[in-house]
């Protein structure tokens, strides 16, 4: 008996077995989803809910446009269509600049003083590396604080993942049914520096670049492509002990911006110095993006520009239909893996395997 107890306790640490831990997973979670589950709407009702200024039907119609769904695109297709009937003549403004120009610090701002004024605005955004970065502008959100609780405006992340041409087209899409619901003033953010400003620019009358003062020769490689699209440049940044520096760089680029050849819409695209901190310069850069929509509108511009941009957006959009109707094609989907590790062992030539599935995809079409 004795030496039972001994083989019992011959460790020193005792575990005692404890209470049943409960599910980590509440069992009535999904009672709960099935209660509070968002009720599918009609094209009518979501129509109606945007012409409206419902932000919240907003959110849910460019959750269909996000949607890589078949059935989703159908009724974000359908709800397209009947808001393009009703958009506004709006100020699209597009915004890039280079990394640390302080972007979202400069948006909320901006855009606090664009509510101010009467307008309402929309924030929306491209960011096709949110699918590495998993959606830095998820951050910039909650950045925006101020801009977040005012009522008369509307922020929307980036879709997350997806190719440029795909995110581009689903933002292109949230712009008609943000002016649908009546915001008149859009901002199309571009997250850090890339081929998404060409598709900003796509989509956008006015081109708003944010620059650091000293930025430094590294730079110039990509300031050069950028600042030929840019209708405005704004050095940021420009207070305190910054200001000598702003107002030198606002020299430089007003200068360099003259070499460029003349714009289409006869604009003068010139550089200016600006604080979100002290609110420095921002009335004047509102002033004088009025000032381009008044001349714009003036000569015919806007509405050229406009009709341009519908037509490269129709190519835009057959283009990634295609592709998505090849890549859901069941006898590709089947086949696609096999070619796919046929040529990076070598078996098989890029060109050939492509020209091999092409012709399958277009056999009994």
């Amino acid at each position: 008996m004795h030496e039972n107890n001994h083989q019992k306790h011959d460790s020193a640490l005792i575990v005692n077995e404890g209470i049943e831990q409960p599910p980590i997973v509440n069992p009535y979670i999904s009672n709960f989803y099935k209660k509070n589950r968002i009720k599918q709407l009609t094209v009518k009702e979501y129509v109606d809910g945007i012409k409206s200024g419902n932000t919240t039907t907003l959110s849910q119609a460019i959750t269909l446009v996000e949607s890589n769904l078949p059935e989703h695109r159908e009724i974000a297709r359908e709800i397209l269509e009947e808001c393009q009937k009703h958009t506004l003549e709006s100020m699209r403004i597009g915004i890039t600049g280079v990394p640390g120009a302080g972007k979202s610090t400069f948006i909320e701002a901006f855009g606090g003083m664009v509510t101010a004024r009467g307008h309402k605005l929309a924030v929306l955004a491209i960011d096709p590396s949110s699918e590495r970065s998993k959606g830095s502008i998820l951050g910039d959100k909650t950045r925006m604080e101020t801009l977040c609780s005012d009522p008369n405006a509307f922020i929307r992340p980036s879709p997350s993942g997806g190719s440029l041409g795909g995110v581009a087209r689903k933002t292109r899409e949230s712009i008609v049914l943000c002016e649908a619901a009546g915001f008149d003033v859009i901002f199309i953010e571009t997250v850090g520096v890339g081929q998404s400003e060409t598709a900003v620019h796509s989509m956008s009358d006015f081109f708003l670049l944010l620059m650091l003062a000293g930025a430094g020769d590294e730079l110039q490689g990509i300031k050069r492509g950028i600042m030929e699209m840019s209708d405005l440049i704004a050095i940021t940044k420009a207070d305190g002990s910054n200001i000598d520096k702003a107002t030198m760089a606002k020299a430089l680029y007003s200068n360099a911006l003259h070499l460029f050849p003349p714009s289409e819409s006869g604009w003068v695209p010139t550089a200016m110095t600006s604080s979100a901190v002290t609110k420095e310069g921002l009335e004047e850069i509102l002033l004088k993006i009025e000032e381009y929509f008044l001349m714009a509108k003036g000569n015919g511009y806007y509405l050229q520009r406009r009709k341009e941009q519908s037509r490269y957006w129709m190519y835009e959009t057959i283009n990634e239909g295609l592709k998505n109707r090849f890549f859901e094609d069941s006898r590709i989907t089947g086949k696609l893996k096999d070619f796919e590790e046929r040529v990076m062992e070598g078996k098989l030539g890029s060109f050939a395997a492509a020209s091999e599935l092409l012709r399958l995809y277009n056999e009994n079409r």
